[in-house]
């Protein structure tokens, strides 16, 4: 899954129309700034889960075979896109399916928006309208009470790939929380808004949705977010440190395409390490475990680790030093 002339390395592009010894403007550098916004064109569109066999109710998932990219989106406009047990079902499926899927590099998690009907929105959080006086949601579809959504985040940070949240409108409450596990945020200038809304009804997240909140923002802050239960705009935001950057919503989907055309042309290997490392120091034992795993990959790749296993077949002892 080739992006055409997207995978070129444009810094070599932006260093070859800089001969001269006088280093480029800061924004060439990198050669991020010539990187096409043409937005992504989502050709595949996966209709059915790929786990079920069953049409999609809750999300809407499509893949880019120019882009390698995937996306994923909330489609319950109504109930401004928050979700229960089959939309966090659905969502698990999708996201496992990208991740197994070898042409996909990067994951985009946003929603369907219709403005003329709806009041845009990423996520509202979890749907109150099924949640149950035993704990938990209910739909219909759960035999136990629980909290699926806690499912969901684990798997997007175990998950590999770079997850990317574009957001226009409401990303609050569970929403909003799930927005921050995504390893970058992208938003609307003019319709993005950031907030935690649990205490004010009855909820709160004492997991990622508090400790992860501190790590991005700082105690202070992340205090502010859960005890006034106050919303902030995209500006806001990111002076916070909750989101990567926003852009006017006309530019939104073009630079959306830019940020993951740069992913697509990074080593996915050092991108999966990179964020197993990140991960690492918040996820206790079980990040220091996904960072292992990454590595006991790579060590596979070693003559020293093939060795080993083929001495074991071969029933015969090791040559490690040979193999160094």
């Amino acid at each position: 899954m080739n992006s055409n002339n997207n995978t070129k390395d444009v810094a070599s592009m932006s260093a070859a129309r800089n001969p001269s010894k006088t280093a480029p403007a800061v924004t060439q550098r990198d050669g991020f700034d010539l990187i096409p916004t043409t937005p992504i064109v989502w050709d595949v569109s996966v209709d059915r889960n790929p786990t079920t066999g069953k049409v999609w109710s809750d999300i809407t998932y499509s893949k880019s075979t120019q882009d390698a990219a995937a996306r994923i989106a909330f489609n319950r406009a109504s109930k401004l896109h928050a979700f229960r047990p089959t939309t966090i079902r659905e969502i698990q499926h999708a996201l496992e399916d990208a991740t197994e899927d070898p042409a996909i590099a990067v994951i985009v998690i946003t929603s369907n928006t219709n403005d003329q009907e709806y009041t845009p929105a990423f996520c509202a959080g979890g749907d109150q309208t099924v949640r149950s006086d035993g704990g938990g949601y209910q739909d219909g579809t759960e035999t136990l009470p629980k909290l699926r959504v806690l499912d969901l985040q684990v798997q997007m940070r175990r998950c590999p790939k770079p997850i990317m949240a574009v957001v226009r409108g409401y990303a609050v409450g569970g929403g909003h929380i799930l927005h921050m596990l995504c390893d970058l945020t992208l938003a609307s200038t003019e319709t993005a808004v950031f907030g935690q809304t649990g205490p004010r009804m009855g909820s709160f997240d004492a997991g990622y949705g508090s400790v992860h909140a501190a790590d991005l923002v700082g105690q202070k802050r992340a205090r502010e977010l859960w005890f006034l239960c106050r919303y902030y705009n995209a500006e806001q935001a990111q002076a916070m440190g909750l989101i990567n950057a926003h852009y006017p919503d006309v530019e939104l989907d073009g630079r959306t395409a830019q940020w993951v055309r740069r992913m697509v042309m990074n080593s996915p290997t050092a991108l999966a390490c990179c964020k197993a490392a990140l991960n690492a120091g918040q996820d206790g034992a079980a990040g220091i475990a996904q960072m292992g795993g990454e590595l006991t990959r790579l060590f596979y790749l070693s003559k020293e680790s093939q060795e080993g296993r083929q001495a074991f077949l071969e029933k015969r002892a090791p040559q490690f030093r040979s193999k160094l």
